[in-house]
Parts: C-alpha cells; structure tokens; sequence
C-alpha cells in the first residue's frame, strides 16, 4: 500500500526499472533514471536544511526535473508549492511569501522563464541538473498541527474571480485519485498520455501525473500547449489520451482550420476535457474531429482530482459531468441550506475521500466554504438529471439577477456558441444603478469569420427569453485565460465596466 505519493515512483523502479516514463522533446527518461533524479533533489533539499512540513516553491514547467522535485518534497516530508514560471515576478514573490517558503527552486534547464526568476533570486545551481535553488528562508514555520500531517502540496487556486488561495492537499487524496482516474481510463504501459497540463495545478497533478503512474502510463511531456506540437504528437508519438480544458481544444480547432490541417491520430482512444464548463457545440465539434466521445468531469483545486465523470462504457450527448467517483459525494443545496428538489438548481457541496485539508493557514477562508458533516461548498450552481449524472449550471458568484430573475451565463453562452461563426463566448454581468445587472457578452469568432450582431440578436429572441439577452455584445480578439486554460471573466468584467 502506498503511503505517500513518491512511493508510486520508487515501486515503477524497483518493478520495471528500464521502461521508458517521459518522452520529451529532448530525450527520453526511465522509471529508473528518474528516480535517480529524484534521489538527487531529495539529497538537496535535505543538505539546504528542508524539514518536514515546510514549503518549498517550485517556479517550473513541466520536465523531468520537475517532476523529480516533487517526489523530493515527499520523501523529505516537505510541501511543494508548485508555480508556473510564466506567473510574473510579482505573483511569484505574493505566493512566496503567503506560503512562507523555506526554499524556492527553479526548473532553468528546462524553462527560459524559470531562468531569469532564478536570477533575480540570484538562485544558486544544484546538483540536479537544470535546477537552481534560492538561498534558504531560515525564518520560516514548519506547521505543528498533526491534523495537516497527510499534506503533500499546497496548490494555489488560479485566482479567476479574486486572490488566490493556497488549497492543502493531501497525500490519500492525491493517491485515492490517482487509482480512480486510471482505473475509468483503463491506464495501461501501453498508453502514452500527451500531457501540457502544468503540473503546478491539481488537473496537471491528479489526472496526468498520479493516474499515469498509477495505471504504468508514459507521458509525452510539454511545457507548454501549442496547437502545431500536439497535432505532431498525436500522429507521430503513439499518444492514446488527450486531456485539457475546453479553451484547449477551442485553440487547436481553430489552429486546424486556420492552417488547413489534416490531423492524425493512430492510437488516440480516450478524449477528455474539465476544469470548465463545457460548451455543447464545441463538444459536438471536438467529437466530429476525432471521431468519439469527449468525455467530461467536475473536479476543483478544494478536491485532488475530479468528482464527477463520464463512462467510458455509456458516452452522454449532453454536457452533464457524469456521476460521483468512488467515493466521492455531493449535495445540491438551495439559499436556505436545505436540499433543493429533485432537479432543482443550487449549490454544489461536495466530501470524500480527496477533498482538501483546508487552506493554508488561512481559518477564515476555510470556515467560510465548510458545512457540518465535512461539507465543502463549491460556490458552484449545479443540478442533478434523472439518472443522476451532474450539470454544473455556472458559478454562485457569476449568476446574473436581471429584472428578479436569476439568469445563468451558461445558458446564454452555450445558445451563442451555437451560432455561426462564433468559436468562443463568455458572459458577464455589469451592476446598473438601479440595482439590477446588465448582461454583457463576450465573443472570440473562428478565423476568417465576421459577426453579423443583427443576425444574432435574431436567432437570440428565437431561443432566449427577454431578460436573458444580452445588452451589449462585444467582439474579442481571443478569451484571457490562466496558464491552466481557465476563462478570466473579471478581467472581462473590468473590460465591460470600464465601457
């Protein structure tokens, strides 16, 4: 029985030593040969004085290093604080500094961007190749509170809607999530999965690394996504799973029509997407491109991995989530914190065996989200179909009173995906003096394509009650998103205040 989550490492090694796990761009790595690098950064980390329970940032991008110093973090008993090198030196130092880092290393060997950090942190070189270390933090706490004991990194929540937070993740859930995602995939060592997703988020951690380890999978491993790079992988590197959020798949559909491709995929067979809601249209579009099911799962930063999935076994038409995992649990709560009725609509409040342990010492963000019972509530508006499966309707924060009716972004963006010429949507709601909001919508079009606004206004009164129109429409070169592939709605509803 695994323990901690390096532990899922040490025994590929012990049992299959000469297997290739990595393929990057550069080169290959066995199971063996990371080990070796994890040996290393364990071996650093113990010489610059890292104890248990302290944090060590990780400025990074997704490499074998990386992925080394994360198994580190665990045998030393440390937490890693992972941060993508594309985050700007600013956040990097809040995140330092709200984590108390003991010691922040930096992945240079394999990020331009984690080279220059690592010089304004006049960073030193360590023994594992392509990594530099700060000077050591001797001021910082190491965390007394047994009940935090089980904590195997502190993931910082991408910040779509406010100050990002630093979510307590455990060991258990990491490894309880790593079973349940590869035993739903069917992970086997003849599966090589493309995997972008920065390791720094839990969709990069939980779905990628820990179920790829667990199920014996190799991954064809990027720092980055580029559209032009993964149409190569997926016709040349024998990839047979292919996850990210649904921006992802937008941009690549975008990339091939814009550049004519004719895509290639001999050994694809399972096509996932979360971390977002997801658009029926471009579900229907991505399954025309690869010829099978994008199948679909409700997961957050609070909970290592998803809570919701799809079956392989019994693809859905729809959007909906899927059902629990094992183990996984959830209420549908309305605003007087009962059970809402049998398919209503109303908070998402989640517990299992992967939820969080709390936020970084933070007890008043934390009691702010848990219920009695060991219930998380998400934020998230959510509603259950008559099979049980899960459609998450839009985010609490995000839902839009309009003449006394409450009115869900969703809604409205799935009916303006659907029209033609629009790759991408996003709606947003600007208070009125008057106390009521006034809907804005937000459109990326496909390339070459232009917005006819009365054609859509149109094909809006057909399908969309008054209330739900949007006042305003606004063509956008391309959504802002997180490095994780997140849509950015405050900084577009900045952009609309300011209008």
């Amino acid at each position: 029985m695994h323990h901690r989550i390096h532990d899922l490492l040490q025994g590929r090694a012990l049992r299959t030593p000469d297997t290739v796990f990595l393929f990057e761009p550069d080169g290959t790595t066995t199971y063996a040969a990371l080990q070796a690098m994890a040996d290393t950064a364990t071996q650093d980390l113990l010489d610059a004085g890292v104890r248990p329970t302290d944090r060590v940032v990780l400025v990074a991008e997704n490499c074998a290093a990386h992925i080394a110093l994360l198994m580190a973090c665990s045998r030393v008993g440390a937490w890693s604080c992972g941060v993508n090198a594309r985050m700007s030196p600013g956040e990097i130092a809040a995140i330092a500094e709200r984590a108390d880092a003991r010691l922040c290393c930096f992945t240079t060997g394999a990020s331009v961007a984690a080279r220059l950090h690592a010089e304004r942190a006049a960073a030193t070189t360590a023994r594992l190749p392509g990594v530099m270390y700060s000077a050591v933090r001797a001021q910082a706490r190491t965390e007394p509170d047994a009940a935090l004991a089980d904590t195997a990194a502190i993931i910082f929540t991408s910040g779509t809607s406010g100050t990002p937070k630093g979510v307590m993740v455990s060991h258990g859930g990491l490894l309880h999530f790593g079973r349940v995602s590869a035993s739903v995939r069917a992970l086997d060592a003849r599966d090589r999965v493309y995997a972008f997703l920065p390791m720094t988020h839990i969709f990069g951690i939980g779905t990628v690394l820990m179920a790829a380890l667990t199920g014996g999978a190799s991954l064809v491993l990027r720092g980055s996504f580029s559209p032009a790079e993964m149409l190569h992988a997926l016709a040349h590197e024998e990839v047979s799973n292919l996850l990210g959020p649904p921006t992802m798949y937008a941009r690549l559909l975008a990339h091939i029509e814009a550049e004519r491709a004719a895509p290639r995929f001999p050994r694809l067979r399972y096509v996932y997407t979360g971390s977002a809601p997801l658009d029926l249209a471009l579900k229907q579009r991505v399954e025309r491109l690869f010829g099978q099911p994008l199948h679909y799962g409700y997961g957050l930063s609070e909970y290592a991995g998803s809570v919701f999935l799809t079956r392989t076994e019994a693809p859905r038409a729809d959007t909906a989530a899927g059902h629990a995992v094992e183990g996984g649990e959830a209420r549908i709560v309305g605003i007087d914190g009962k059970d809402a009725a049998e398919g209503g609509t109303g908070e998402i409040w989640l517990r299992g065996p992967g939820l969080m342990l709390g936020y970084f010492r933070d007890a008043a963000a934390t009691a702010q989200v848990m219920r009695p019972g060991g219930w998380y509530a998400t934020g998230d508006l959510g509603r259950f179909g008559d099979d049980g499966a899960l459609f998450v309707v839009g985010r609490l924060k995000e839902m839009i009173i309009r003449s006394g009716f409450n009115v869900y972004p969703a809604e409205i963006e799935a009916v303006i995906g659907r029209f033609e010429g629009v790759h991408l949507c996003a709606v947003v709601g600007v208070p009125e003096a008057d106390g009521n909001e006034q809907i804005v919508a937000f459109a990326e079009l496909k390339p070459g394509a232009s917005l006819d606004e009365a054609a859509l206004r149109a094909y809006l009164a057909q399908h969309l009650s008054p209330y739900k129109r949007p006042a305003r429409i606004e063509v956008i070169d391309a959504m802002p998103t997180t490095a994780n592939g997140k849509l950015l709605k405050r900084e577009l509803q900045a952009r609309a205040r300011a209008w």
